[in-house]
């Protein structure tokens, strides 16, 4: 398989996502601003998800960009990350079941899909890098060792964590995850100049 033609499906599944998350936004019943504006949450969680699967895609984009070749364990990790990637419709209804104020137990969930995506993102990674020149390859050197990848798994934790005694808190931690990688990872940009 080529990773023009692995490309492709990830951008198509990923393109999915994101449909099925925009069509979980119901119309208010009243054609007025304060029934517009009483969706707020699940308006903002809509957001949040779609921030998320954006930076998925705009790394993975920027990640084979950089990688020549694709083999078998690329293929597999790369549907263990799309795995996860899927659950965002799932976990980010069941999280506006509860709104305005989140539930512990769908917080929770929201967040420990979000960590485990973040974590199918490290398999992903070590097996391009694998198939293109290992270690001493230039993709690997490309992406070096990262700090935002130790910090957002250590704020999911938290934010998991603390999802049980204030929801709100843990929402805004997740925001904050976001707003770590909202600027596209340039490590691969800035070593390989495309």
């Amino acid at each position: 398989m080529t990773k023009g033609r692995l490309e492709a499906f990830t951008d198509g599944v990923m393109a999915v996502i994101i449909t099925i998350m925009v069509l979980e936004l119901k119309t208010p019943h009243e054609a007025t601003l304060a029934a517009l504006l009483q969706n707020w949450p699940v308006f903002v969680s809509y957001v949040l998800s779609f921030v998320f699967v954006g930076i998925f895609w705009v790394n993975h984009h920027h990640m084979l960009h950089a990688a020549e070749h694709v083999n078998g364990k690329v293929l597999w990790a790369n549907l263990h990350l799309l795995f996860w990637l899927s659950l965002f419709p799932f976990v980010t209804s069941w999280l506006n079941e509860a709104t305005p104020v989140p539930a512990p137990l769908p917080t929770a969930f929201y967040g420990f899909v979000l960590m485990m995506a973040g974590l199918a993102w490290i398999p992903v990674q070590r097996a391009l890098i694998a198939a293109n020149g290992g270690h001493e390859g230039e993709l690997a050197q490309a992406i070096g060792a990262g700090w935002k990848e130790h910090l957002t798994l250590a704020i999911d934790v938290v934010a998991i964590a603390l999802a049980f005694f204030v929801p709100a808190v843990s929402c805004l931690l997740y925001f904050v995850v976001a707003m770590i990688w909202f600027v596209p990872d340039r490590r691969i940009e800035a070593r390989l100049h495309t």
